[in-house]
């Protein structure tokens, strides 16, 4: 097999005193931490559709980025081929332990469904055999459910029902091909399961649609045998100016109305975080409280824009604060972070994928170090579960058990003096958090 990125050799860490661009600085695979190993705690996975089925093409321009099998004329499957060479390729050299998919960056689509399920099929054959000879792992596959002008109108929340039908079919054949894969998970991302006006949109209809839909999936999950997780991947909007899997909220809201909540989890991208108006930790805590945890998108997007962007996340701070949350919920089972980030369209050369990447690596393993050592110090939940102290008392639990009347607390709160308080201490807790990071080694 022909090395595409040839001037590069294995990444290795060599510590932060390390000068040497392509080595890991943070990320050593092998420290334990928390109990895990480093690779354990991350368990980091690299994307293939930004990374290996897109050209550095946007709205306003011509792709920019070095990929012969994406060129025009190229025989379709020989092409992919190259692709997952490539591919397999840059994973073992960078070392991660996974890899994710969309059924059609692996294969080709065809003219027909069938066609597009034999092309699919001859790349999962590929792909058994290259993540045996590797021991890369698929940490989860996806049907793409969003490109294809029959999805204009979304695909199980569609207005017309063969369009539902097909989605269907296009979602077991990807299911199939990632339980043969021994994927860890399978994501389903509406990417535009949501709609543009009222004025054409049901919207009892279609969240019924949406309902019975990943009903299906889930029955389908048990009668395969794949004993991976299903995921839905929040977004609030883009392409759709209002998506129904909005944040995870909304997503805990809707598996509870239709009796998924014990099937399905939610993998949770840091861009779309910021898209709701959220911070990354905050959709990590709602889905942990919500018990539907499951996994990151690891990212970062541009305060100064309002799309989703897809940068590499660089902010250790940010990427603390959602470690330190993942970490409180037990860390990852099925799960992991999946660098679904791009490169920018003027990073041109072969190896800029690997800086890209590596950068990412780091940030998230000191954030891992930070968070860790956050949780292992115990002031921060110290203060924190002091500030809930009242809770706690007769008549805290009292309240809560439903022993305390309206008209008892009325009667209270007439004879009782004001309240005093408890300090947030916010600044206090964010000094504290600068200073676990700015520690940690």
């Amino acid at each position: 097999m022909t090395e595409f990125f040839d001037g590069v050799d294995s990444i290795r860490y060599a510590g932060p005193g390390s000068d040497d661009p392509l080595s890991f600085r943070w990320y050593d695979a092998d420290r334990v931490v928390l109990g895990r190993t480093m690779a354990e705690q991350l368990r980091f996975a690299t994307c293939y559709w930004h990374s290996f089925n897109w050209n550095g093409f946007d709205i306003f321009g011509d792709g920019t980025l070095d990929r012969p099998w994406l060129a025009p004329g190229a025989d379709p499957m020989a092409a992919a081929d190259a692709k997952m060479d490539a591919a397999f390729e840059f994973f073992t050299k960078l070392g991660v332990p996974f890899w994710c998919f969309h059924d059609f960056d692996i294969a080709p689509e065809g003219a027909t469904f069938a066609e597009s399920s034999a092309n699919l099929e001859r790349m999962v054959e590929r792909a058994a055999e290259l993540q045996a000879q590797t021991g890369v792992e698929l940490l989860w596959g996806t049907a793409k459910l969003f490109g294809n002008p029959r999805y204009m109108a979304g695909a199980a929340t569609n207005p017309d029902p063969e369009v539902f039908a097909y989605a269907a079919g296009q979602v077991a054949r990807c299911m199939d091909a990632t339980h043969r894969l021994g994927g860890h998970n399978y994501v389903l991302w509406g990417g535009r399961e949501g709609y543009e006006t009222l004025l054409n949109t049901h919207i009892g209809r279609e969240l019924d649609q949406l309902g019975r839909f990943l009903a299906m999936v889930v029955e389908h999950k048990h009668a395969i045998g794949f004993t991976g997780t299903i995921l839905i991947e929040p977004k609030p909007f883009e392409p759709t100016k209002h998506q129904y899997d909005y944040d995870v909220a909304a997503v805990w809201a809707f598996l509870q109305k239709y009796d998924l909540a014990d099937e399905i989890k939610v993998n949770i991208e840091v861009n779309h975080a910021t898209l709701a108006g959220h911070d990354f930790a905050h959709e990590i805590a709602v889905a942990v409280e919500a018990g539907i945890f499951g996994s990151i998108d690891a990212n970062a997007g541009d305060d100064r824009l309002g799309w989703d962007v897809d940068r590499f996340p660089v902010s250790v701070e940010q990427m603390t604060l959602g470690m330190l949350e993942i970490l409180r919920g037990g860390g990852f089972t099925t799960g992991g972070l999946n660098f679904d980030a791009k490169l920018r369209r003027q990073s041109i050369a072969r190896d800029d994928l690997f800086h890209a990447h590596i950068g990412g690596m780091d940030t998230m393993a000191r954030a891992l170090l930070a968070a860790a050592s956050i949780i292992e110090a115990g002031e921060l939940d110290a203060i924190r579960d002091a500030r809930y102290a009242g809770w706690d008392t007769p008549f805290g639990r009292d309240l809560l058990d439903g022993k305390v009347s309206l008209a008892a607390l009325h009667e209270r709160a007439a004879t009782a003096g004001e309240p005093v308080g408890v300090s947030g201490r916010q600044e206090l807790l964010e000094n504290l958090v600068a200073r676990h990071i700015e520690r940690a080694r």
